[in-house]
């Protein structure tokens, strides 16, 4: 046989083959046409309908009183801002199903391949965001569910201290500000550690969405030990801080006062990093008073390896550092002798060559820069403070310790204390237990049953 010859023959067999292919996909396309009218695929199809749309309608907006109506439970104000943020989620997703349930009637009555491919990725598409949508869902109701718990009241006395803490800011301010809403709303969960989620955040536990209302997240440990309390004004100010507009400015001026005064760039970085946790210490110190400093020394009081441990990329500042920038303002704020106390109990647990392990640069310049970053959060006037200072704003002044002492009195004999502010209740709480008034639980029962009643 010639090669020609062989080139024909092959030729044909390739165009008989090819022809065979073709009918084998006409005979598969048509059978999918013949399957998609099959009662189980109608069934599949439907359903599919059925369950976005009633997954679409479970991640509803909250209910008046879903979650009590006693003043433990969630305002209306949260409500509503959780309400916003869901139906802003839910939009999507409404649409999702209504063009799922399009496409679903269209490949009923005109199967396709090409239709049923994009039922199945629109119904992917869907269920994603249902996963996403009910993340938010959950977690907001879970939150407000704790309002229907035996922690109840505990949370509710907390947000009355984060509230005062707030108040007592914007209406001291040199100028009216725009009113922040809502408040701040507390929750508990485990962990060890409090924090806080600020306003418009955001978050990955609500899928990347803007935070409605400031988060203060309290460990139950903490809840039972009021004294300590000092978490509270601490994550409150964090907020206080990015409401006000210093979230930008602070370090950069932190940064220019170190330079200016011949601290070199890495350390007054280093101190600029910081700038965060040391306001929101210095903020929490000045709205509660000496009682700050003692329940700080309570949480950063560990093993003397933690406590000077160094860790270039940490927020906060190194512990042992912590609790004497605290005692360079409460020096500051009048009490002087009582700076003097806590700082000599605090160089007996960790004795001045345990700082030896802090980087000389950092621990050479502190005496320094620990003044100049105090004078800058608490003493400089900015815009921000319509004018004023941290400082001229909140001011927790010696005739306000005499008043905490007497409120602790009355709350270790179970008398109303009357007019106090709420934030000044920590304080109490701690000079009722250190000076042995009451039982701890009873210092514990009094505080909140008292706030609670407010």
């Amino acid at each position: 046989m010639s090669a020609k010859a062989a080139v024909q023959i092959d030729s044909g067999t390739e165009q008989v083959d090819s022809a065979q292919e073709q009918e084998s996909r006409t005979t598969s396309s048509s059978k999918r046409v013949v399957e998609a009218r099959s009662p189980s695929l109608k069934d599949y199809i439907t359903s599919q309908d059925i369950n976005l749309a009633r997954h679409a309608a479970a991640v509803r907006p909250f209910r008046q009183g879903e979650f009590g109506t006693g003043p433990a439970s969630p305002s209306e104000a949260h409500r509503l801002a959780t309400n916003q943020l869901i139906e802003k989620l839910r939009q999507p997703l409404l649409q999702s199903s209504r063009r799922l349930k399009a496409i679903g009637t269209q490949a009923l009555h005109a199967p396709s391949f090409a239709t049923l491919r994009s039922f199945n990725e629109l119904k992917e598409r869907g269920h994603r965001w249902v996963e996403a949508t009910e993340k938010v869902w959950n977690f907001y109701f879970e939150l407000f569910n704790l309002r229907q718990t035996s922690v109840a009241g505990m949370l509710l006395a907390t947000d009355r201290i984060a509230l005062d803490c707030y108040q007592t800011i914007y209406t001291h301010l040199g100028a009216a500000r725009s009113i922040p809403s809502p408040p701040p709303f507390s929750y508990m969960e485990t962990g060890f550690a409090p924090s806080t989620f600020r306003r418009g955040v955001i978050l990955t536990k609500l899928g990347r969405q803007a935070n409605p209302f400031p988060l203060i997240k309290l460990p139950y440990h903490r809840l039972v030990n009021p004294w300590i309390l000092g978490a509270v004004p601490h994550e409150v100010s964090h907020n206080i801080q990015a409401d006000l507009g210093l979230w930008q400015l602070l370090p950069r001026e932190i940064f220019r006062r170190l330079r200016t005064a011949g601290i070199d760039p890495a350390t007054s970085r280093m101190w600029a990093r910081w700038h965060k946790e040391v306001y929101a210490d210095l903020c929490g110190l000045l709205l509660s008073g000496p009682a700050f400093v003692t329940s700080l020394m309570d949480i950063v009081g560990n093993s003397p390896a933690r406590t000077v441990s160094f860790n270039p990329k940490q927020v906060h500042p190194i512990p042992y550092l912590r609790v004497h920038i605290n005692l360079e303002l409460l020096r500051r704020m009048g009490f002087a002798k009582k700076a003097e106390a806590l700082g000599r109990a605090w160089d007996s647990l960790y004795p001045r060559f345990l700082a030896r392990s802090i980087p000389p640069q950092i621990r050479r310049t502190f005496p320094l820069a620990n003044r100049l970053v105090v004078d800058t959060m608490c003493f400089r006037r900015f815009p921000q403070y319509g004018g004023k200072c941290l400082a001229e704003v909140v001011c927790y002044a010696p005739m306000h310790h005499t008043m905490v002492q007497e409120t602790a009195r009355r709350l270790a004999a179970g008398i109303d204390p009357g007019i106090i502010n709420e934030r000044f209740f920590i304080g109490a709480a701690r000079w009722a237990l250190d000076h042995k008034l009451a039982p701890p639980g009873v210092i514990t029962r009094n505080f909140y049953e008292t706030l609670q009643r407010r």
